[in-house]
């Protein structure tokens, strides 16, 4: 029988094969009593479930390919982490001892009570970590209870697969990449999921939050996954598998397609010429930089360097970081934005989760609140700036008195390189990222103090419509289209050019092609995205005019009408 499923793609193209099942369910934990004389025998076993979960992580991250997105190696990190916390390695020990119960039991409990404190965090990314905790608890049960892992590193297959499973981890990606499954779905799991994030950085097809295709598929049933529109085809009737097999061709006849553009001159049709940035995290991901083409890093993310440690880096360790990118890019613009922690992202030796930590102490919040933290870091980007074109980017400023501050700290740590011998661009452009509504308005100050400004799409689009993407509740509300979204970016725009800065956007608006048109008309001409996006925002504004997309971007600026922004934007893209 055939039907279709429809959930949240999360990774474009078309895959076609056949269902592989995969159960990782939760275990089912028993429940009993133990003699107090068998309780030290309870805690070794609990303590070899533990190590043999951390061999286990750890034989993952050595099996990681060559070719893997390097945000694998820190989701594994990350869960390691997770493993070696207290909350997780010595507190079920405590219960086992104080109620005799059984580890599988005591570890269950305290999973429970770590999960309903995510709970009560406000931040739907945040509260949507408890996926991780939860996965490296089940990995400890499965090892306690004797379940096998449910995929061998040496697996492979003749024909395309995809994989079909209720919730997967990161460190099941690394599997993935070794048995080369075409494609996967999962009930759980939305656009923001860390397994979200690596499928889009492997290209690899897939649809999220399909809620209950684990328990409809069978195994070898013939499905067609569209990442693109998030819709899973179960058994399709030779018409509907004919339809896609030509729409899977042109799509990998495009994507080739697309490859020829990396040399192409950046400029609409009309001659307006358009800056291609690239958003990165790791050094390792300069390879896809070049690959595409890129003018140049729009933004580096520096506080992927502080994630998954205990520890803070070094001066010498962030310049050591700074610095390869910098030379790497041979003499390229690289914007170094200074760390952006809280909210999203947060370090074990960070502040206490805040109640609503979305508006609380992050970004230049935090940076300002910590000086010896945030002055190492502005001395070493200071160094690294002899090394190539580096730009520094201040994350989520909002008021006159934070900007001052943060200024004032720039120029303490220049006079404290000076005062060391230690060489730095005492000209070093200094940007600010424009992400709440307060900013955007008040755009034409920060941009008259700044040398550049780039609007963060992501959470403007959140604070301007309070709406967090990553709930599943109220997704359907969150709008970049929204008129009050797009005046605030328009508005920005103006500000800037009014200054003589430039102004750019590195949000995913700005690797979305179907907005691409739709942003030039808003004045927008430096555009800074994921690698995997910029050949198709290329292709966009190659075929763009200016001259056209003007008109009808400023009606969207004042149309209220649902129906009326789906037309206008066909008429964008048409």
């Amino acid at each position: 029988m055939s039907f279709s499923l429809h959930g949240i793609g999360v990774s474009g193209g078309i895959a076609i094969g056949y269902a592989h099942l995969t159960s990782n369910a939760r275990v089912e934990v028993p429940q009993y009593m133990l003699d107090r004389k068998y309780i030290k025998d309870e805690l070794a076993r609990f303590d070899e479930a533990i190590l043999a979960t951390r061999t286990e992580l750890e034989t993952l991250r050595n099996h990681i390919p060559a070719n893997a997105p390097a945000e694998l190696s820190a989701f594994l990190d990350m869960h390691l982490m997770f493993l070696g916390d207290s909350m997780i390695a010595e507190v079920p020990k405590r219960l086992i001892r104080e109620t005799q119960c059984n580890a599988e039991w005591a570890l269950a409990q305290q999973m429970e009570a770590l999960v309903a404190r995510f709970e009560e965090i406000d931040d739907a990314y945040l509260r949507s970590r408890q996926e991780d905790v939860v996965q490296v608890v089940q990995r400890v049960l499965k090892a306690l209870t004797g379940h096998p892992s449910h995929l061998p590193l040496d697996v492979d297959f003749d024909s395309e697969r995809v994989l079909v499973a209720h919730e997967l981890s990161p460190a099941d990606m690394i599997v993935f990449k070794n048995v080369h499954f075409a494609a996967f779905i999962t009930d759980l799991g939305g656009t923001t999921s860390h397994t979200a994030i690596l499928a889009r950085s492997m290209a690899m097809p897939s649809v999220m939050a399909l809620h209950n295709a684990h328990g409809l598929i069978r195994d070898h049933d013939l499905l067609i996954v569209d990442g693109r529109d998030g819709v899973v085809i179960v058994n399709p009737d030779e018409s509907v598998l004919a339809e896609y097999r030509l729409r899977q061709n042109q799509w990998r006849i495009d994507t080739d397609k697309l490859k020829r553009l990396k040399t192409s001159k950046s400029s609409t049709l009309d001659g307006v010429p358009i800056e291609l940035m690239a958003n990165i995290e790791l050094l390792d991901d300069v390879d896809a930089v070049k690959a595409a083409g890129a003018h140049g890093i729009g933004l580096f993310r520096s506080e992927f360097l502080f994630l998954n440690r205990n520890d803070l880096p070094t001066e010498d360790e962030q310049y050591a970081s700074y610095k390869a990118v910098a030379e790497a890019l041979d003499g390229k613009p690289v914007t170094i934005r200074t760390l952006d922690l809280g909210a999203d992202k947060q370090a074990p030796w960070g502040h206490t989760m805040a109640d609503n930590p979305a508006l609380g102490l992050r970004a230049i919040r935090l940076c300002l609140a910590e000086p010896g933290l945030f002055h190492t870091q502005l001395r070493a980007i200071l160094r690294a700036s002899r090394h190539g074109q580096v730009r520094m980017l201040i994350p989520m400023l909002a008021s006159f008195v934070e900007l001052q501050q943060t200024l004032q700290r720039i120029q303490a740590a220049k006079a404290s390189l000076r005062k060391d011998g230690l060489k730095f661009d005492d000209d070093i452009l200094i940007g600010g990222m424009i992400e709440v509504p307060a900013a955007a308005l008040t755009a034409g100050f920060f941009a008259e103090q700044l040398d550049f400004l780039s609007i963060g799409t992501n959470d403007l689009i959140q604070y301007t419509l309070a709406i967090d993407r990553a709930d599943d509740s109220v997704a359907h509300l969150y709008d970049p289209l929204h008129p009050a979204v797009l005046n605030l970016i328009q508005h920005t725009i103006r500000a800037g050019a009014k200054a003589g800065k430039p102004v750019s956007v590195c949000g995913e608006m700005a690797g979305d092609p179907l907005l691409t048109r739709l942003l030039l008309g808003l004045g927008l001409r430096i555009f800074s995205m994921h690698p995997a996006s910029l050949l198709q925002v290329k292709q966009q504004v190659l075929k763009a005019q200016v001259g056209e997309t003007t008109p009808i971007a400023l009606k969207l600026l004042k149309n209220t009408d649902p129906d009326r922004t789906a037309l206008l934007l066909n008429r964008l893209n048409g």
